[in-house]
């Protein structure tokens, strides 16, 4: 593998809807986590979650649109100007703006060697798909 990587954001591969782009495997990152959120404006869809379990950090950063990022059950806006870096054991949830949201979720476990999920390879099976078959 060359010792760089372009692809328009548009051209990457994209599962639940294009909802999540594999930015990580289309890049051949392999040393953290990186995936693209593609969220429709003012929907709650995006998932509460934390990293307790597997210890992962993730930090945020808006590329297109606006909203709030919601942690541990307090709002804070999320747009083009702010990052955001949430612990593994705390809850988040993202809640986009009337124009939607396109953000950078980057993420990794302190200390340890990153180990990519199955769904975040290329080609991995598309778990909406998946859920309604």
């Amino acid at each position: 593998m060359p010792g760089y990587a372009t692809k328009r954001i548009d051209e990457m591969e994209a599962v639940y809807a294009g909802a999540f782009i594999r930015a990580r495997a289309e890049l051949g990152v392999e040393s953290f986590g990186l995936q693209v959120l593609e969220i429709p404006p003012n929907t709650d869809q995006y998932p509460e979650h934390d990293h307790g379990e597997d210890g992962q950090e993730e930090v945020y950063i808006a590329l297109r649109g606006s909203g709030e990022i919601e942690i541990d059950g307090e709002r804070h806006p999320l747009d083009t100007e702010t990052m955001v870096r949430v612990g593994s054991g705390v809850k988040r949830k993202l809640w986009p703006g009337p124009d939607g949201l396109r953000v950078v979720a980057i993420g990794g476990v302190p200390g340890k060697p990153y180990e990519a999920s199955e769904f975040s390879k290329l080609g991995a099976p598309d778990p909406l798909t998946q859920a309604t078959s």
